[in-house]
């Protein structure tokens, strides 16, 4: 969900400077060339999955249309291009009236993918949709690397709820993307209030180690707590001896004690030290968080421990091992000429390395067996077969300039979600393989 639509007072700058210098040259040489304006089309795919990783998540697209829509080089971005001389004055003439006027479709926001899965298409003159592709692949390859962490600890967590905490970890503004990205892969809340102000997401946090040290004791700094946020607040019980904390916390807060969080040790152990310690205190309702520099491994480890909650920060926004996707926006579709009914052509990069595309505008589609399970990816350039009409999976985002395709957050956690489900039951595995769908490549 954009700002827009959550009615929130935020300035929006402009994303046109999110662009590398290449595409803007690029642009004068083609508007040079009369190439500028012929049709093309682009697609933004990824040739293999992360090491290890069995399926990828489609997340960020929600911001590309706020990207999108917020393209416009206004007056101090293009003086700054006219005293750079980053391009001439016909090209700066051109893009003073820069609107994208085109379509995209996409994989809806959530939904998985594999190598191959054209993501996002985007479709109108070369000179409008060329110059979007820095920042498209700056969005979704940020968010989806998060947003397919995300999703594997909370397959790990098995239900328990995930917080989001790592804002501290990662830059200001990747912070609040990466907690969104986060909401979108399972995780139920974020410490960012940030994020919470721009996207609508549920927040949480209480207090560090630096407020029960500020206090004389542990139970003066227990008892401040309690009066003031209430005794279903969570009390960090491990700044110096978790028995004796929880003891306190109990002494202070009741058996109506929300919560305590455990944020080093042996979790494993501790865990179930601390949950039998507050039975005995009869304090049976009350919840055992804990943190801890945790990823999907360490919550795995702890799926027999008596966990309520996990809370995760460095290894989440750093996409658990893995920051990006790899994913690539090349043209794979022109028109034969500057005819406004010129056929397309389908063109593709055929150097060596790996690196080749397949050319062609391309619809995708996921192919089920007999239980509705997914058993392969299918890509195609030609007619749609008619077994998978149903099963296509690229929807409108953009049509004719207009943001068609904007959903509430939820819609798109609970597409995850569903999606994921969806999928063989090896895609759950943590350890190392291969995707789980091949992708098939069906031609014309």
């Amino acid at each position: 969900m954009s700002t827009a639509d959550l009615g929130l007072p935020v300035d929006v700058p402009s994303t046109a400077l999110f662009t590398d210098r290449y595409e803007l040259t690029m642009l004068q040489a083609a508007l040079r060339s009369g190439a500028a304006h012929r049709r093309s089309v682009f697609e933004a795919f990824t040739r293999r999955l992360p090491e290890g990783r069995r399926y990828g998540v489609v997340a960020g697209t929600g911001r590309v249309l706020d990207a999108i829509e917020n393209f416009r080089f206004d007056g101090p971005v293009l003086d700054f291009l006219q005293r750079e001389q980053v391009v001439d004055d016909a090209t700066l003439e051109w893009l003073a009236g820069y609107r994208f006027t085109g379509d995209v479709w996409g994989y809806p926001e959530g939904e998985v993918y594999f190598p191959g899965s054209p993501l996002l298409r985007v479709e109108g003159t070369f000179a409008e949709a060329v110059v979007l592709e820095t920042v498209v692949l700056s969005i979704l390859n940020h968010d989806s690397a998060i947003a397919a962490a995300a999703s594997r600890m909370a397959v790990a967590a098995g239900g328990r709820p995930l917080m989001e905490m790592g804002a501290r970890r990662t830059h200001e503004l990747a912070a609040v993307a990466a907690s969104r990205a986060a909401y979108v892969g399972g995780f139920r809340s974020s410490s960012n209030l940030a994020a919470g102000f721009r996207y609508g997401l549920p927040t949480i946090g209480t207090s560090a180690h630096a407020f029960t040290l500020l206090h004389d004791t542990e139970k003066g700094a227990f008892t401040a707590q309690v009066e003031s946020l209430g005794r279903a607040t969570t009390l960090l019980v491990d700044t110096y001896d978790v028995a004796a904390a929880v003891r306190t916390a109990v002494e202070v807060a009741g058996p109506e004690l929300g919560s305590v969080r455990i944020d080093s040790g042996d979790l494993l152990l501790l865990a179930h030290r601390v949950r039998q310690q507050l039975d005995d205190l009869g304090a049976k309702d009350t919840k055992i968080v804990v943190t801890s520099d945790l990823d999907e491994y360490a919550i795995a480890s702890l799926a027999a421990a008596p966990v309520d909650a996990y809370g995760v920060g460095t290894s989440l926004v750093t996409g658990s091992g893995h920051p990006t996707c790899a994913m690539v926006y090349k043209l794979v579709a022109r028109a034969a000429s500057e005819a406004p009914d010129a056929p397309l052509v389908p063109v593709a990069k055929k150097s060596m390395g790996g690196k080749t595309s397949v050319g062609g505008r391309k619809w995708a589609a996921r192919r089920v067996d007999e239980d509705g399970i997914a058993e392969a990816e299918v890509i195609g350039s030609g007619p749609v077969p008619p077994e998978l009409v149903e099963r296509q999976l690229l929807v409108p985002l953009v049509r004719g300039g207009e943001i068609v395709g904007r959903e509430a957050l939820d819609v798109v956690r609970s597409r995850h979600i569903a999606s994921r489900a969806g999928l063989p039951l090896s895609a759950t595995q943590l350890s190392r393989g291969e995707p789980v769908l091949p992708t098939e490549y069906v031609s014309s």
